[in-house]
């Protein structure tokens, strides 16, 4: 019986260095300094600092939906916050990016905190237009209207 011309092409695949097989093309997956930044000093509760370094990222790319929803956050989770200004972040991220999960859970929260569940429903239908009822921040903002009085 003569052997399989694939048994051939198998077996020199095996003698092949692993250089000159094909690399993993999986995309390396960008960091964001400041991002990075804000994440630290919100877990750490420093909303003064998250504010400062996500004021200098807005000045230096306004157009970062990511940079707007995260500002808007840590000036809600502040002492007094400004929630004319919260608003104006969380709509700019919306407005930027419309599909922004983090941002309709966000504002849906905030509106929350000024008592306009109506508003904050209207959020809920986005994110459920957006991922389902399977993604975390509509999980997160369910649970957040369930529990407004």
């Amino acid at each position: 019986m003569k052997p399989s011309p694939l048994l051939f092409v198998f077996a020199a695949l095996l003698l092949l260095p692993a250089a000159a097989l094909p690399a993993d093309s999986t995309p390396a997956v960008k960091t964001d300094p400041m991002i990075e930044q804000a994440t630290k000093a919100t877990a750490g509760k420093d909303w003064l600092q998250a504010q400062a370094v996500l004021k200098e990222a807005l000045a230096r790319d306004p157009n970062n939906p990511d940079y707007h929803s995260l500002y808007a956050y840590s000036i809600r989770k502040g002492a007094n916050p400004d929630m004319n200004l919260v608003f104006k972040h969380y709509n700019e991220a919306l407005r930027l990016d419309p599909k922004h999960r983090g941002a309709h859970e966000y504002i849906g929260e905030a509106y929350l905190l000024v008592g306009n569940k109506a508003k904050a429903q209207e959020h809920l239908t986005a994110l459920e237009r957006i991922c389902t009822q399977r993604c975390d921040e509509y999980q997160d903002l369910a649970r957040a209207i369930a529990q407004a009085k």
